[in-house]
């Protein structure tokens, strides 16, 4: 047995914390740029404008539905094989990473086929066809994007196994590597070359490639794992217990893609029946701004899960190795960092909201477009603190092995909630009421998610008294 992890069970938690949680959280933050990124350049060209931030925010969920399915693979990998190294099981970790590298393989060239047979309807179902102009340009992102999905699945399965191998340094930079190729050709190919929602999608499919040739690099020289040519083989055992401890991570990405399919399509219908943008012109502003708003919302978001995922593979291994007591500490320590992120955003979205718009090109709109994003970020934000302990609860629960805990939590939040008060909420509110449903909805989970993290503290003290 490589006895290198070991010191997950003795360093002092404060350091375990930024050695791991810091490259997750730029990780992360690194891999919601790759949408944030096109949008921006994409909302300063002028020929682009409104209609192709709408067409980004139509097609922005369907990356997400790769992101779940990839998450789910990379961080259930992650937690079972911490969970297996703290019980000194090496043989069986090395049986995970293989099969994960064979289902994230699998699935990213299913989903790549699923996406191109049936494009239009996809995009018809998340609201791309408020205009002509946005179905134009959400058909021409989508095909390009969809082109990619394998090698941004595999690149994005792969970190949190990198992270488990204990190397979140390069798990961050593989991430960022690709995020800077991006960052670097998008202005070129939309700019330069006027090659619109192709350039953009072209620019982040590169970094994509880069990014998943770094974590097949990596695969080939794992410091601690190293499986061997017989661990890449489908263990249906093994697949089954790491695929239940990631579901958690798939639950809080594919169900945001049912909370947007329903807000977009809020938005066009009730859009639709509003003075100013029931006029075609205007008609993509709602799902243009509420767009922007949720890749604000993303980047905090990155922060908090990279901080809360990246203590993963400390929980894991503490948890196996029976040490409650400092995962007791670490739960404390990232709640409260959780709070202190969520307060930090919450400032920026009540009090510089025209800033944050003027980011994604509001100078070249109308003065609806500002006026409603303005009323966008300070309603939909408003129980930031409140998203950020939700968050953080779903994937300490994920960590400690609490999959059906973490999943009901996840479920609740994102589907009952989320969806529920999208769909209930306009009826009442109308077009006021899409941007009603996201704080009621954390608000709510707040007041279940207390009661699992008061029975969570309760049952680790009672694990810290047994073992003295």
């Amino acid at each position: 047995m490589n006895n290198s992890n070991q010191f997950l069970g003795t360093e002092r938690i404060g350091k375990l914390m930024k050695q791991y949680a810091l490259p997750c959280v730029i990780s992360l933050l690194v891999g919601a740029l790759y949408n944030i990124v096109d949008q921006i350049f994409i909302a300063n060209a002028s020929y682009l404008g409104s209609y192709g931030n709408a067409a980004n925010t139509v097609v922005f969920p369907l990356t997400v539905v790769a992101l779940a399915i990839a998450v789910m693979i990379g961080d259930g990998c992650c937690a079972f094989v911490s969970i297996s190294l703290g019980k000194q099981d090496t043989a069986t970790a090395k049986t995970s990473v293989g099969s994960s590298v064979i289902i994230t393989v699998v699935s990213g060239l299913l989903l790549t086929a699923v996406y191109l047979i049936f494009s239009d309807p996809i995009i018809a179902m998340f609201g791309g066809t408020v205009n002509p102009e946005t179905f134009h340009h959400s058909r021409e992102y989508f095909f390009y994007i969809t082109l990619g999905i394998p090698f941004y699945m595999f690149g994005q399965s792969m970190n949190p196994i990198i992270r488990a191998d204990g190397n979140p340094r390069f798990a961050m930079i593989s991430t960022l590597a690709g995020a800077v190729i991006n960052i670097i050709l998008d202005p070129i190919f939309i700019f330069a070359f006027h090659w619109g929602m192709m350039g953009a999608a072209v620019a982040t499919i590169l970094g994509q490639v880069v990014t998943a040739v770094l974590s097949i690099w990596y695969l080939i020289h794992m410091k601690n794992i190293k499986p061997e040519k017989e661990n890449y083989r489908l263990s249906p055992s093994v697949c089954r217990r790491t695929l239940v401890l990631g579901i958690t991570s798939f639950l809080s990405q594919i169900s945001l893609v049912a909370s947007m399919a329903a807000i977009n399509n809020m938005l066009r219908k009730y859009g639709a029946m509003d003075a100013i943008f029931g006029q075609e012109q205007y008609a993509q502003i709602p799902m243009a701004v509420v767009g922007i708003v949720m890749k604000f919302f993303q980047i905090v978001i990155s922060i908090v899960v990279g901080m809360a995922a990246g203590c993963i593979p400390i929980v894991g291994f503490n948890i196996g190795a029976g040490k409650a007591n400092r995962v007791k500490k670490l739960f404390t320590n990232l709640l409260v960092a959780e709070v202190c992120v969520g307060a930090v955003a919450l400032i920026l979205v009540e009090g510089f909201p025209r800033q944050l718009i003027n980011i994604f090109g509001a100078a070249n709109e109308s003065t609806y477009y500002t006026t409603f994003a303005i009323k966008a970020f300070r309603t939909y934000l408003c129980m930031m603190i409140f998203a950020c302990v939700n968050k953080a609860c779903f994937i300490f629960l994920q960590a400690m092995g609490k999959a059906a805990a973490s999943t009901a939590l996840s479920l609740i939040r994102e589907i009952v909630f989320g969806v529920g008060f999208a769909l209930l909420l306009p009826l009442f509110f109308a077009l006021d009421g899409v941007l009603y449903s996201m704080p009621v909805s954390d608000l709510l989970t707040f007041v279940i998610a207390v009661f699992l993290i008061i029975g969570t503290y309760r049952e680790l003290n009672k694990q810290k008294k047994s073992s003295l």
